[in-house]
């Protein structure tokens, strides 16, 4: 479940929890056993947490790929095959395309970085360090400023370096050097309007070596270029064809966190350690693989099914979203989406399970009140069909959802996710469930869709205010790219519209969806500003009222 997109559940209980456990078949201990060695080889640690785009996603997408085969399902991914691959930016990287040469001597790379938002340039100059010279580099201690401010709860050090940056360019320089600012690091996925001029960092070291005499003048030679990064996620698709008019699409995100490089981790004690995302979804992708196993046992069925195993969920929806971008079969011909996305820490006491989405089809309701069996579970039910993991990119679609969830503990996004806390009973009455509500439907015409309400997303960021979009955070360029705009909200009423980049709120930048969010807690309710957007090559700004 993604990180960024943690929301609140509130919802209604319905069903009433039996307490006296159904024994269990000796087919069902077979299912059980088939889910315990999906999740243990998905969460071991020779998967190294399969992250997106790494040798672990490779082996986790193998291995579900040859048992999607051995089930008999047809591969319905990229040129017939079982992958649809997708591209993933992982920002940019200076070290081959730039160079720093103070005084013909070079600088190690580990000892300056340029600024991420820098343009791209050669400059050779001969600048003295204590004068402001136009058409030359200046340089900048950053130390004193940094400590004169350290008790300031208003100090941004960012926008006072691009701040500087700015004032520097409108003054004549070419560039700007930094230093004995220890604290800043090189950002490789740094979003915002590109600067004027070069900024770079140089360390310590380089700082005392060459500007600790005010009265020099030393001879620079410096570039900065940049190379852009990218790795690729997959998708895992398998079909079954029973030639019927209409598909279902039952999914499960199968990345997970690696060692949490992506800043996705809970752990807050910056220990390296394998995130294995037993729960999370190991879980929803084990028992993908067993319903795709007793759907193909079926004889007869009134729909097509499309099973696919989602990478880079944990980035923010990347391959749901590319999906649905890409369908691999035509979504007019999609009558639902189901979603499991952890099914595998079933309480044993409180039982309880979530099921979001009911509120987009007047269908769901009389399915699940025709489904007689529901004593191991506790339903609490949610209408959204927005929320934190990739049902949501198919709701963009005006397509019916549903999300089945125990919900989140204490492991969450942490290393002791492991495959021996999963209940793995449980997971097996969720697939049973989940198996009861594709059979009541399949039957039926393409479901009608309904929209509902939408969730807010998660953040760091505490806000009491919404614009009413749905950010798309697989966009990586600068501002926040627009996914969806919510009825009767104040996005829709200023005549934002999907596709639209969110570049400004009042007078705070939006050049992510963190620093967006970051801005809407600056408001609260009754407030105006304005907003600043951008549509294709023209840039438009409206009037806002939250």
């Amino acid at each position: 479940m993604n990180l960024f997109l943690r929301v609140a559940i509130a919802a209604s209980i319905l069903s009433t929890y039996q307490t006296q456990a159904q024994k269990l078949k000796k087919s069902d201990k077979l299912v059980i056993s088939h889910l315990q060695k999906h999740v243990k080889y998905l969460s071991d640690d020779k998967l190294e947490g399969r992250r997106a785009g790494t040798p672990g996603e490779e082996l986790a997408r193998t291995y579900i790929s040859n048992e999607f085969q051995k089930i008999g399902l047809m591969p319905k991914g990229d040129k017939d095959g079982w992958f649809q691959s997708f591209p993933i930016n992982d920002g940019k990287d200076y070290s081959a395309d730039s160079y720093l040469f103070i005084d013909e001597h070079e600088i190690n790379k580990k000892d300056f970085f340029p600024y991420a938002l820098s343009p791209e340039k050669i400059i050779e100059a001969m600048p003295s360090i204590a004068l402001r010279e136009e058409g030359v580099p200046w340089f900048l201690d950053l130390g004193a400023e940094r400590e004169a401010n350290k008790h300031n709860p208003h100090f941004d050090p960012e926008a006072n370096i691009l701040l500087k940056a700015k004032d520097a360019a409108e003054k004549g320089a070419t560039a700007l050097l930094l230093y004995n600012d220890s604290s800043q690091v090189f950002n490789p996925k740094q979003k915002g309007d590109q600067l004027p001029i070069p900024v770079i960092f140089v360390s310590e070291n380089v700082s005392k070596k060459y500007f600790d005499d005010e009265t020099a003048t030393l001879e620079i030679k410096m570039k900065t270029g940049f190379r852009n990064i990218e790795r690729t996620g997959n998708n895992v698709i398998g079909y079954i064809n029973n030639n019927a008019t209409y598909t279902v699409i039952i999914g499960a995100h199968y990345d997970h966190l690696g060692y949490g490089e992506d800043g996705n981790s809970m752990l807050r004690t910056n220990e390296r350690l394998i995130h294995n995302g037993a729960d999370d979804n190991a879980s929803g992708t084990a028992a993908l693989i067993e319903l795709a196993r007793k759907l193909k046992m079926e004889k007869k069925s009134s729909a097509n099914y499309l099973f696919i195993a989602f990478s880079a969920e944990e980035l923010g929806l990347f391959g749901s979203k590319y999906f649905t971008e890409n369908a691999t079969i035509p979504l007019n011909q999609v009558s639902y989406m189901i979603n499991m996305d952890m099914v595998g820490r079933l309480n044993d006491s409180s039982r309880t399970l979530t099921v979001g989405g009911i509120g987009t089809s007047p269908s769901w309701a009389s399915t699940f009140s025709s489904i007689s069996d529901t004593r191991h579970f506790k339903i609490k039910f949610d209408s959204s069909g927005t929320g934190p993991s990739d049902h949501s990119s198919f709701y963009r679609k005006d397509l019916p959802v549903l999300f089945f969830f125990t919900g989140l503990h204490t492991d969450y996004h942490k290393p002791g996710d492991d495959a021996e806390r999963i209940n793995y009973e449980g997971q097996f009455r969720i697939l049973q469930l989940v198996e009861n509500v594709v059979k009541k439907t399949t039957g039926q015409n393409k479901l009608v869709f309904t929209k509902t309400r939408e969730q807010q997303t998660g953040t760091s960021a505490r806000f009491s205010v919404s614009l009413g979009i749905m950010p798309d955070y697989s966009y990586s360029g600068n501002g926040v790219r627009v996914d969806g705009v919510s009825d009767g909200r104040p996005a829709m009423k200023a005549g934002i519209q999907t596709g639209d980049i969110i570049l400004q709120l009042g007078e705070h930048l939006t050049s992510s969806v963190e620093s967006y969010m970051q801005a809407l807690s600056k408001f609260k309710k009754g407030d105006s500003t304005n907003v600043r957007y951008k549509r294709g090559d023209n840039e438009l700004s409206a009037d806002i009222r939250f």
